[in-house]
């Protein structure tokens, strides 16, 4: 089992002027892994967040801060170009964990159970190590095609 490194990232956080802990690890992970300003990617999942609907199950909407629900993530994410690789699919049991030798060496938005971190060529990106020491199930991860285009086709790039 190879695990993955960790480097503290906090994506741009602090430096936007925003202070303590929260429950922002999508908008974190996404500008860490795009390198697009934290603040944008905040204010673009807030502004996203206003067209959801709440019902019986879902008593608010998203925040960038609080916490994004994943249908609004997954519509941002898609947005941005990049492309859902599941790792798991129902009564499939763990396949994939946030492990180095069983995820690819890229970019990645990684889902792991309520949090999304990036991982860069096998280093993790974010406020902690939220591996488990490698047994945490990845349920998938988005990959930039861009990324995967110039892999696949070097001259093209």
């Amino acid at each position: 089992m190879e695990k993955l490194e960790f480097r503290f990232h906090d994506g741009g956080r602090e430096a936007a002027g925003f202070k303590g802990k929260t429950g922002d690890c999508v908008a974190r992970s996404i500008a860490i892994a795009t390198g697009v300003p934290y603040t944008e990617i905040y204010d673009a999942l807030n502004e996203l967040a206003k067209s959801e609907r709440i019902g019986k199950r879902k008593k608010k909407i998203s925040s960038a801060r609080t916490g994004v629900y994943r249908q609004t993530s997954r519509k941002y994410i898609q947005s941005l170009g990049w492309k859902w690789v599941p790792t798991m699919t129902i009564g499939s049991g763990c396949k994939v964990h946030l492990r180095a030798d069983e995820l690819p060496r890229r970019t990645l938005i990684v889902s792991v159970s309520k949090h999304l971190t990036t991982v860069i060529n096998g280093v993790i990106h974010d406020t902690h190590d939220c591996s488990r020491n490698g047994k945490r199930c990845v349920y998938g991860y988005w990959v930039n095609p861009n990324e995967v285009a110039a892999e696949l086709f070097p001259l093209a790039a």
